[in-house]
């Protein structure tokens, strides 16, 4: 299983559903439908989307040594 970054490429808003993706094997696609739903049902699962959009890290990415 990946790590829990956001990536920096196929971001949509944050990029929460995208890292979540990643972690457990399905499309982002997959994963933003299922987010889109979960809305539809009583609950704070925005007020969740934006609290993981702070505490998952971004993706680093590689730099160059010189």
């Amino acid at each position: 299983m990946a790590a829990l970054a956001r990536p920096r490429d196929g971001r949509m808003i944050g990029g929460v559903c995208a890292a979540l993706a990643r972690r457990f094997g399905t499309s982002a696609g997959t994963m933003r439908i299922i987010f889109l739903v979960s809305c539809l049902l009583p609950g704070p699962q925005c007020l969740l989307y934006l609290v993981l959009w702070v505490l998952f890290p971004a993706e680093k990415t590689a730099s160059t040594s010189w």
